[in-house]
């Protein structure tokens, strides 16, 4: 093999760890910043209600939305009691105060949820879907999930620096004899 293929195969596999890398990082960077996308919010998913579009273990990501701008086919997130539920609206009444109010439903579901969703309950519109993300997000809070997804790449570093030093070492000790 010439020192050219050698070389364009490095680079090819470099820029392979690279995208890999990208593909995996950016989830979790938007899920924990979300306005870097222009959203306010992210949450995790925790009930197969909305499935099959959003199954337990996704995040959604929320932008804040004034709730004259929420229309019938709107995915929202909306705080019910200390809750928090991501469901479709199906249809928007008008309550006494002349607010709007939500007639929402998990598309799981057969019927519509029992109370509607009130205007100041809405925390906003969701905008994007990440799947898988939050078993992640929820493993990391855990202390066997915070020490893995520490422990693991540290090692890993470490392990990397002795490799880089015993070749070093080698290379030095192969000059020597020369």
């Amino acid at each position: 093999m010439r020192m050219v293929d050698t070389i364009d195969v490095r680079h090819v596999l470099n820029a392979v760890a690279l995208l890999l890398v990208v593909a995996i990082v950016v989830p979790f960077v938007v899920v924990g910043v979300p306005q870097l996308v222009g959203a306010d919010h992210s949450f995790v998913v925790m009930s197969g209600s909305m499935q099959p579009s959003i199954a337990p273990g996704d995040v959604v990501i929320v932008s804040s939305v004034s709730p004259q701008d929420v229309a019938e086919g709107d995915v929202i997130t909306f705080e019910d009691g200390r809750d928090l539920t991501t469901h479709q609206v199906v249809s928007i009444d008008t309550g006494d105060d002349g607010a709007p109010l939500f007639i929402t439903k998990g598309t799981a579901n057969e019927e519509a949820d029992r109370r509607p969703v009130p205007a100041s309950a809405v925390v906003g519109r969701v905008g994007l879907v990440i799947p898988w993300i939050g078993h992640v997000v929820l493993f990391a809070q855990t202390k066997l999930g915070a020490l893995t997804l520490l422990g693991v790449p540290g090692v890993l570093i470490v392990v990397s620096e002795l490799y880089d030093l015993v070749q070093a070492r080698a290379r030095s000790k192969e000059g020597d004899n020369r």
